[in-house]
């Protein structure tokens, strides 16, 4: 074999050697890919409920949200630690648990931006840096923005250089306020017996009704020759404690309320009272409530109820029909099937009154050491005068004489 052949022949195994490479090469990324694509977060699709801090980092590295797992269960940090809303934060975990990736985008840090999966440190970053604490591993992703014509979210975990277009919208919000438990109170309309207004400059306003069955308030105090805007004027009084739902909230040491606000009472006819403190600060209506048992009313109202159930357990008895002539006589009804205030009124009375006081405590634990934020809609049946309830005064035609 002459020179020239040896020569050729080493040229060809090198070339051969650089195209098994290349192809080696050009293979690798996609074996790299699959690997690495399926589940945006593998570790938390079984891990949900491990996870015991979420934070949520926006732009300038600031902490917009952090949510945390303790002893009186999930909490809002920016917000004095109130209740978080454990739906909506569980709904969260499971939707990022169950994102996949469907296509693979820049891993260009120029480009990052783009996408906003761009590093939070930066001051314009549009992203959200989420931080799951409580596995074995935590988990650190940069969410961007929506795609809707990819049908997903652009995204990049933190420590890779690759983003991804991953299904599904998973930008978390990145206010405080909505990640609070918002059910505050519930206490229908047609419990309450009476709303009392004071407004800042004394002025009452009353309105009442005399039974629960009643469907529409009583307005007292109407000025003579004046009366109601409408039937139904004062109804919307008795329904601010039905279903409750607060916009924001703050410790009551960071929003007390300030010496010249509304006051409103609200007593039940089975005697359950809140009094509530409202006033605004520029456009955002804040309030402060305390809940309290008038003892007299509870006691009043559980006669009443147990007079009602003994009338119709009797009434119920004396409709049993008799059994027809030589007919064996039926049963004695059995010991459970008479209610307790027949049997044992004075125990009835007594699970009866603590259920009242069950419902106080409940309520002040929900209100105490807090100021809400409350809807405008809340707010403006707190805001009342007795002329917004009314109609308005006739304009007297001007006398003889009067331009």
């Amino acid at each position: 074999m002459n020179q020239k052949t040896l020569i050729a022949l080493g040229v060809a195994a090198a070339l051969a050697v650089g195209v098994a490479l290349f192809v080696d090469h050009s293979r690798a990324p996609q074996s790299d890919v699959s690997a690495r694509a399926g589940l945006l977060v593998p570790e938390l699709r079984d891990r949900v409920n491990d996870v015991t801090r979420i934070t949520m980092t926006v732009a300038n590295n600031q902490p917009a949200v952090t949510l945390a797992r303790g002893e009186k269960g999930w909490t809002v940090a920016q917000r004095g630690g109130y209740p978080a809303d454990v739906g909506k934060l569980r709904d969260f975990l499971l939707k990022l648990a169950d994102a996949t990736l469907l296509e693979e985008k820049t891993s260009n840090k120029e480009r990052y931006a783009d996408l906003g999966v761009d590093d939070i440190t930066g001051a314009s970053a549009k992203g959200v840096l989420l931080d799951l604490e409580g596995m074995a591993k935590p988990v650190r992703v940069v969410v961007g923005t929506f795609n809707a014509q990819g049908g997903g979210t652009f995204v990049r975990r933190a420590d890779e250089a690759q983003s991804w277009l991953a299904k599904g919208s998973l930008a978390p919000e990145k206010s405080p306020a909505d990640w609070l438990a918002k059910d505050l109170a519930n206490i229908a309309a047609d419990r309450i017996a009476s709303v009392t207004i004071t407004r800042p400059d004394g002025k009452l306003v009353r309105v009442a009704k005399k039974s629960a069955a009643d469907a529409r308030f009583d307005i007292a105090d109407v000025p003579k020759g004046r009366e109601p805007s409408s039937e139904y004027a004062a109804n919307g009084l008795g329904a601010v404690l039905s279903e409750l739902r607060i916009d924001d909230v703050a410790p009551l040491a960071e929003a007390a309320p300030p010496a010249t606000a509304f006051k409103a009472r609200y007593v039940t006819f089975d005697g359950l009272v809140v009094d509530a403190t409202a006033w605004k600060i520029g456009d955002k209506a804040h309030a402060t409530f305390v809940a309290t048992l008038d003892d007299a009313l509870a006691t009043r109202h559980v006669g009443e109820a147990q007079a009602k159930v003994a009338a119709e357990h009797a009434a119920g008895q004396a409709n049993t029909p008799k059994p027809e002539e030589g007919a064996p006589a039926p049963a004695p009804p059995a010991e459970a099937a008479v209610p307790l205030a027949v049997t044992d009124p004075a125990k009835d009375r007594e699970q009866r009154l603590a259920a009242a006081k069950d419902e106080v405590a409940r309520l002040n634990a929900a209100f105490t050491g807090w100021s809400f934020v409350l809807p405008a809609h809340k707010f403006s049946n707190i805001d009342k005068s007795m002329d917004d309830l009314l109609k308005p005064l006739e304009a007297k035609a001007p006398t003889k004489g009067q331009g």
